[in-house]
């Protein structure tokens, strides 16, 4: 017997078995692969609406905004855009449909009404979504009014009885401005809708318990210094304790500003501002002349230690409204009533802003039960205290302001 014979004949054989196996599994991965596309490329479409899902995406193209122009993307983006209805379209063998795109943010789903044709491919824009006070400038319900801050930009203030209302932290604000930095300032309203009573005040306090000296007027002091921040009020000393154990607002730091700061303007108009020297503050002069400003020096504006501006003196990002931003908001001086003003809540409360030393006593502004702006009381009465806090410029926001559909930093309830 030939075994070489025998041995070629079964190479060949082998061969020939490997072959049809390779065949095979190019069969099968060939109907699979068909398969496959015909599911995601093929499908069949009726009349009405069809809804993709992401698994779908190869038919769909995503572009989304950087400044003036769209950039294509792998991914469709789930938050900092909105969708642009608008600019997005779908097309067939390259040519543009008559049909009304939808895009859920939320649920990543695409509506597409009518769809009666197989191989639609869709493109969709995805605009930036204003953030901040960019996104409240752009809603239906922006400040109208504007002026410049001591940042150097452009403030934009409300007036009257606005929709500005904010949820925020477990409680009510209501929006004073927006700062030139982009930056949300907002003033404390309650644990509810509230508009006027107790329940618009954290409590009440001095604004510091001694009043013989000009330092007294200061939201902090030094002893023989106008501008000085050595020690801190009384009043400084109620918003600490609020902002750092009871109010829980420590959980969203990472949503509030510290570099905004609060400005309690201790320049002079007359006098120096030391010891009993008899004293009229620069807010004093422009309040009595009813032209207020948001200008401010460094030396008075109270940022957080970790700030790149203002005194950089405060341990938490919290003050008190200023008698400026009161007047500005359309609350007028002396036994001028504003009931109806969004920042008169029938009780008396305290500003930032000092008003004057007449040798004996300091005086720093405050808002009275009527909503108007006085200065006749001491330091050392009591009044009530409503916190003001900075949101940052870069905060994601929904609502339009409104009661029943407040402004809310999104991830903070």
């Amino acid at each position: 017997m030939n075994f070489e014979v025998i041995k070629r004949s079964h190479i060949k054989r082998n061969i020939l078995i490997g072959v049809v196996v390779v065949l095979v599994l190019s069969a099968i991965i060939l109907t699979f692969t068909r398969a496959k596309y015909k599911i995601t490329e093929s499908m069949d479409l009726v009349n009405g609406t069809i809804n993709y899902e992401l698994s779908d995406f190869n038919l769909i193209g995503a572009y989304i905004q950087e400044g003036d122009s769209y950039t294509q993307v792998d991914e469709i983006p789930t938050s900092g855009y909105e969708f642009n209805a608008e600019k997005s379209y779908c097309t067939v063998n390259g040519e543009n449909i008559n049909a009304t795109i939808a895009f859920d943010m939320t649920s990543q789903t695409l509506s597409v009404v009518p769809l009666t044709t197989k191989g639609t491919k869709c493109y969709l824009y995805f605009d930036e979504k204003a953030s901040g006070g960019n996104y409240i400038l752009a809603g239906d319900n922006p400040p109208t009014n504007s002026t410049t801050d001591w940042t150097g930009g452009t403030s934009y203030y409300y007036t009257g009885n606005p929709n500005n209302w904010v949820q925020f932290g477990g409680f009510w604000w209501r929006i004073i401005r927006i700062n030139g930095d982009g930056t949300i300032r907002m003033i404390y309203q309650g644990t509810s809708a509230n508009t006027t009573g107790s329940g618009t005040q954290i409590g009440e306090s001095f604004f510091n318990s001694s009043y013989n000296n000009n330092m007294y007027v200061g939201y902090m002091y030094t002893s023989g210094q106008r501008q000085g921040t050595g020690s801190s009020s009384a009043i400084k000393g109620v918003l600490d304790q609020w902002y750092s154990v009871t109010s829980g607002l420590t959980a969203y730091s990472d949503y509030i500003d510290g570099n905004a700061g609060f400005c309690g303007d201790r320049r002079v108009s007359s006098g120096n501002g030391i010891g009993t020297s008899v004293t009229n503050y620069q807010p004093y002069t422009r309040i009595s002349n009813s032209s207020p400003s948001l200008s401010c020096e460094d030396a008075d504006i109270y940022t957080t230690t970790d700030s790149s501006t203002g005194n950089k003196s405060l341990t938490y990002p919290i003050g008190l409204i200023s008698a400026d931003e009161a007047m500005f908001a359309g609350i007028p001086i002396w036994n001028n009533s504003s009931p109806s003003n969004y920042l008169c809540t029938e009780e008396y409360y305290w500003t930032m802003s000092p008003s004057f030393f007449e040798g004996i006593s300091a005086y720093v502004f405050n808002i009275d039960s009527s909503g108007s702006l006085v200065d006749n009381y001491y330091v050392n009465r009591t009044h009530r205290v409503r916190p003001v806090i900075n949101l940052r410029a870069d905060v994601s926001l929904t609502g339009s302001g409104t009661t029943s559909d407040p402004f809310k930093v999104v991830g903070a309830s």
